[in-house]
């Protein structure tokens, strides 16, 4: 049979679109295929036969979406086909790209071990009993069979069609009529449910449809927002119903006096308060006055100390003077634009109760309480299995589909940058493994939602448990959770045998081959390549273990994978079955959907990184479910509170959370070592900076834990901020021209400007360039502009959306959807457009977070910090003295870049606030401190070489400066811990690691980022050293571990110089004729404070046992026996028995 073409009328798919055109246009969105059709219309995947005789063919036949009508295939009713066909789809796996064939093979195995969940990719079901035809039997929500006869003859979807249709409607198996013959009554009589409501005429698209469906809610609008008596809430909301003459009565025709019979007066109804979801708690006065008191006095005593020094130089050493004069300078700036942005911290607080009673409880907009909360969509990045494993991964997506938001509002979405089968098995075994674990952690309201972690905590796990079967729950799925980690540990060895095997049968079969074909000839070895095969015994369209053409780590085909489809819209209630480990009466089971992408990869093409992966993830995401907020994660960063969505959404949609662009939330670590030796918790950061940054324009963007706007993320400008901003030389005549202009805008547009034009309005022509061709991505901006929008329910609210807006069922997933995203993950896809510039994630730096959120501020957005009493999430850091290094190398790195490109914020817009400016550009400067730090650092050792000082003596006005800045310094950091709530201790980390990272990475990255910016040469500090710990035992062994690296060169250096400067200074003193004992206090003192603060590095070095690297010694006896001998030639004895100028032997 003739194959037919995918057809699709957003996409502009034809067959003949695996060729590029001709004018250099980006080629069209390829073909859907699957692998092989039965008589009645629908494409299966290959049974084992025929995978033996045409596995490896390119022989594929089309996979028909739209099938014309003809007498024996007529048009079911929507409610049921588009049910089957999202069973289908999330059973398939789409692979396609750049010039060729999307294709969608149908698996009926995605994982060797058997997965029985109804929502999963490859679920366990029953075979049609038609001869010939190896398709699956229709199956309910619970995954039961459907079964239209009642003598249970299994049967599929499309035989039954074919046997109502042209076989008279007779069972193939009893040869009895069926009763019914409506697929949807069928579906219905097994179900139990009614049908889903036809969906509305095709002449619009599926996202015109929705978003014609969401604003048809506005003819019920809430009384707060047009003044007027809202009868049908009055009568929601209190004991009232209507009676004769309109008068009200109370309800069941009660007149006792009984409280709930009484009827609310519509006054009190009028005056109900209307109550906010967030709140901003201020710090106290008596803290924060203080505070910024001390900021202006110490600015005022820094510009005098300054002043004195300039005005007081010491001619004994005027180049030792000179550096320190510049250095200190340089500090008292980088001390500023520090300390400014901190003069207005804040602390915010979420009330979870007021945002189940506006989205959650029933009302006269939304009669049956169906949840009203904006969709999110997830996305968990990442690359390599061999750096991040695996079980760390499954565990971050087992805590997502577990979390506590609403199901069917939830998606989660796995980039697996690498493209390998061993993530795409682990995926699927946490999908398996989630049928158990989400029902559990739901019914006994387990915290944290990571498996791994809840099973390995501390404290009492019975604590405030109720139920009287937990004990015997947690048990069973502790015992299913270490088979489940047996299994994903056993995946690349079950992977690699696998594809031996299979290799093996195919080099048989090619010997075989060639036999019959050269008969008496001799037999050649066959060279076939070594490809890896998935759980189906078919090729892996991704990465090969042993990488060959199309399948590495940079050229292989976009895959989508649905391991688990879109939830139902009802909950589903787990029955009392025998069967199952645990009994769920009455707990929801259904899972979020999951879905698997790697995005298509060719030589050629910069790929971007993570970033590029990101903006994949958007792309598709936007066509499969359009969650108008999106939350990123780390692969090793799970989702510690499961109710840490909820909180976030309380600021997007509370009033003026249209503003919003994101939530950033901190992060937090596990696997640290108690003393936190090198500041991994980064609490000064994340408890003080961010804090601070919270009271102006907001926190920056710190690359995970982040709840997004979609539309925030497209480019698009904030809502009224022309109204905001108005140009500086605007009338009155501009600004009501402009206001006219924007009244004849469509509703759904005024939110959705580009570009900094008083007068501009949404060009929808231009969006192509923006976004790509794809028409279907474009559509879904204003949808997901609309469904973020907040709650319009006070006067105050502006651009809100109705009440119930939400509450409607989601589209279900097709071919043409899933084909869609597929074109979007190609790699020609963002040629020619503005993705990366300004459109998704930016590119073009290393730290492309904090670049994304600065173009965010730049535009007039606003974020806010969210910290939650119990941690929103939890991750992992690097606890190795040399890890740790180059995880600040590349920070620094990144901020150099962002100094030397248009993202400096000396370049910021207007729309940016002075002091959220000036923090964004102490983010490209910081670095550069490290120059004058390291030349700081070296000062003591030169002072007590030469036996001066910075000064010509230590008078009293030195040391009353001194002792002042001192003294305000550690008055500040006091009020800082007062106000942030961190701890002294984590307070000290932090310096001692500034000089640690100031003096190693920070000086590194300032070389690496001018040699790039001056030369274009590119320098990389890798690590020559990956050994694990010898200790299994110990969770912090790798601490101990010493792993060389040319960053530690220059501390080291600083070590030893201070410490022979020292031996030297006592030396000259005590042997002197007159001790210069001033001098030599204030060099060492220095010295002093430079080793206390490097004490950590040192002890780093010495490992556990005090077993440090050879090179380490060699190298840095090497640059300290060059300092002292370049010193020594500056500096030359005056006589035969004298070192080091005026140090003479007795």
């Amino acid at each position: 049979m003739a194959s037919r073409s995918f057809k699709a009328s957003r996409s502009n798919l034809s067959s003949n679109s695996d060729m590029p055109d001709s004018n250099n246009k980006p080629p069209i969105p390829p073909t859907v295929t699957f692998g092989r059709r039965t008589s009645s219309g629908r494409y299966i995947s290959y049974s084992r036969d025929d995978l033996d005789s045409e596995l490896g063919s390119g022989d594929y036949m089309n996979y028909t979406v739209h099938i014309p009508p003809t007498p024996d295939n007529q048009p079911m009713d929507p409610s049921v086909s588009q049910k089957v066909e999202e069973q289908y789809v999330s059973n398939s796996l789409f692979t396609g790209g750049f010039n060729s064939v999307t294709r969608a093979h149908l698996m009926d195995k995605v994982i060797e071990s058997e997965t029985n969940h109804p929502q999963m990719a490859g679920a366990k079901g029953s075979s049609c009993a038609i001869p010939g035809c190896d398709a699956k039997v229709m199956s309910d929500e619970r995954g039961e069979d459907i079964l239209p006869c009642e003598c249970d003859f299994k049967i599929c979807r499309d035989c039954y069609a074919d046997a109502v249709k042209t076989g008279g409607g007779i069972c193939p198996g009893c040869k009895e009529l069926y009763k019914i013959t409506d697929l949807d009554e069928v579906a219905a009589d097994n179900n139990a449910r009614p049908p889903l409501p036809l969906p509305l005429p095709k002449v619009l698209s599926r996202n015109e449809r929705r978003l014609s469906l969401m604003k048809s809610t506005k003819s019920v609008l809430m009384r707060s927002q047009t003044g007027d008596f809202d009868h049908n809430r009055w009568l929601f909301e209190t004991k009232g119903t209507y009676g004769y003459g309109n008068a009200i009565w109370p309800k069941e025709g009660g007149f006792g006096n009984d409280k709930e019979d009484e009827v609310v007066d519509r006054t009190e109804l009028l005056n109900k308060p209307w109550r906010p979801l967030t709140r901003k708690l201020k710090i106290p006065a008596a803290v924060l006055s203080p505070y910024r008191l001390l900021i202006f006095v110490r600015m005022i005593v820094l510009a005098l100390f300054l002043a004195w020094r300039i005005n007081h130089p010491n001619t004994d050493a005027i180049w030792l003077w000179g550096m320190s004069i510049v250095c200190e300078i340089w500090f008292a700036f980088s001390w500023l634009l520090d300390q400014l942005p901190k003069f207005c911290p804040i602390n915010r607080s979420t009330d979870l109760n007021v945002l189940k009673e506006k989205f959650e409880t029933p009302s006269p907009n939304n009669p049956t309480g169906k949840s009203d909360l904006p969709g999110i969509d997830i996305f968990v990045s990442t690359a390599d299995p061999d750096k991040e494993p695996p079980l760390v991964t499954a565990n971050t997506i087992l805590s997502i589909l577990a979390t506590d938001y609403p199901v069917e509002k939830l998606a989660c979405y796995v980039s697996d940058d690498g493209g390998a089968l061993l993530t795409f098995e682990a995926m699927a075994e946490a999908a398996s493994f989630a049928n158990i674990w989400v029902p559990f952690c739901r019914k006994h309201a387990i915290e944290p939602r990571n498996p791994e972690s809840y099973f390995n905590l501390k404290r009492d796990p019975y604590k405030n448990k109720v139920l009287p079967d937990f004990v015997k729950d947690r048990r069973r799925v502790k015992r299913e959770y270490d088979e489940f980690k047996v299994r994903i540990n056993g995946l690349p060895e079950s992977i690699r045998r696998r594809s031996d095997a299979y290799h093996a049968r195919e080099e048989i079969k090619a010997m075989k081959l060639q036999r019959e074909n050269r008969e008496d000839e001799p037999v050649e070895g066959v060279k076939i390549p070594k490809a890896t095969w998935m759980a189906d015994g078919t090729h892996w369209p991704g990465t090969w273990l042993t990488a060959s053409s199309e399948h590495s780590k940079s050229d292989h085909a976009g895959i989508i994978q649905v391991m688990l489809k879109p939830p139902s819209d009802e909950p589903l209630h787990g029955a009392d079955d025998d069967a199952r480990l645990i009994d769920l009466t009455d707990v929801d089971i259904r899972l979020p959907m999951l879905v698997y992408v790697s995005r298509e990869k060719r030589p050629g093409y910069d790929h971007n990184k993570k970033a590029g992966a990101m903006n994949a993830l958007v792309r598709a995401s936007a066509i499969m479910s359009n969650g108008p907020f999106i939350l990123n994660l780390d692969c090793d960063h799970y989702i510690y509170n499961s109710q840490a969505m909820r909180e976030g959404m309380c600021f997007m949609m509370d009033r003026g959370g249209d503003r919003l662009c994101y939530v950033q939330f901190p992060q937090r670590f596990e696997g640290i070592d108690p003393s936190d030796r090198y500041a991994n918790h980064n609490t000064v950061f994340f408890d003080v900076n961010m804090r601070a940054l919270d009271g102006l324009q907001g926190p920056v963007y710190v690359g995970t834990g982040c709840l997004f706007r979609r539309v925030a993320l497209y480019g698009f400008d904030p809502p009224r901020s022309k109204d905001t901003h108005p140009g500086c030389c605007s009338c009155c005549f501009s600004r009501r021209r402009k206001n006219a202009s924007v009244a004849h805008t469509p509703e759904e547009n005024r939110s959705l400007r580009m570009g900094d034009s008083d007068d501009e309005e949404m060009n929808l022509s231009l969006l192509p360039k923006r976004f790509g061709n794809s028409t279907f991505l474009i559509d879904s901006i204003p949808v997901a502009e609309f469904q973020g929008r907040p709650l319009a329910d006070h006067p105050a609210v502006k651009n809100g959306r109705p009440p119930g807006a939400l509450t409607i069922p989601r589209e279900l997933l097709d071919a043409s959807t899933v084909a869609e995203a597929i074109s979007v993950i190609s790699c020609w896809y963002e040629d020619k457009t503005e993705w990366g510039e300004r459109v998704g994630w930016i590119y073009g730096s290393v730290t492309e977070d904090v670049v994304t959120g600065y173009r965010m501020h730049n535009r007039g957005w606003k974020s806010v910090y969210c910290v939650t009493k119990r941690d929103a999430f939890r991750g992992t850091a690097p606890i190795n003295l040399t890890d740790r290094l180059h995880q600040v190398l590349r920070w620094a790195t990144g901020s150099v870049e962002i100094f030397f490109s248009r993202n400096n914020a000396l370049l910021a817009s207007t729309r940016m606030k002075l002091l959220q400016r000036i923090a964004y550009l102490n983010v490209g400067i910081y670095p550069f401190t490290s120059i004058f730090l390291i030349v700081y650092c070296f000062l003591p050792a030169l002072s007590l070489f030469s036996g001066q000082f910075i000064v010509q003596s230590l008078n009293v006005t030195f040391l009353t400066y001194l002792l002042i800045i001192t003294l305000t310094l550690c008055m500040l950091a006091i009020l800082e811990i007062k106000w942030s709530g961190i701890e002294l201790e984590e307070w000290w980390r932090n310096e001692q690691f500034w000089l640690i990272g100031g003096t190693s990475a920070h000086l590194a990255a300032v070389l690496q980022g001018l040699l790039k910016v001056i030369a274009g040469i590119e320098i990389s500090f890798t690590l020559t050293s990956k050994s694990g710990g010898e200790d299994e035992d110990d969770e912090f062994a790798d601490l101990y571990i010493v792993k060389w690296s040319s960053l530690m060169l220059p501390p080291i250096t600083i070590m030893m110089v201070n410490l022979i400067a020292i031996a030297v200074g006592f030396s000259r003193t005590i042997y002197s004729v007159i001790p210069q004992w001033s001098k030599l206090i204030g060099g060492v003192f220095f010295s002093f404070w430079v080793l206390a603060h490097l004490y950590p590095f040192a002890k780093g070095l010495m490992g556990r046992r005090g077993r440090t690297p050879t090179i380490v010694f060699v190298w840095s006896g090497l640059i300290a026996i060059t300092i002292s001998l370049l010193w020594v030639a500056i500096n030359p004895p005056s006589g035969a028995n004298q070192i080091g100028g005026s140090f003479t032997f007795p």
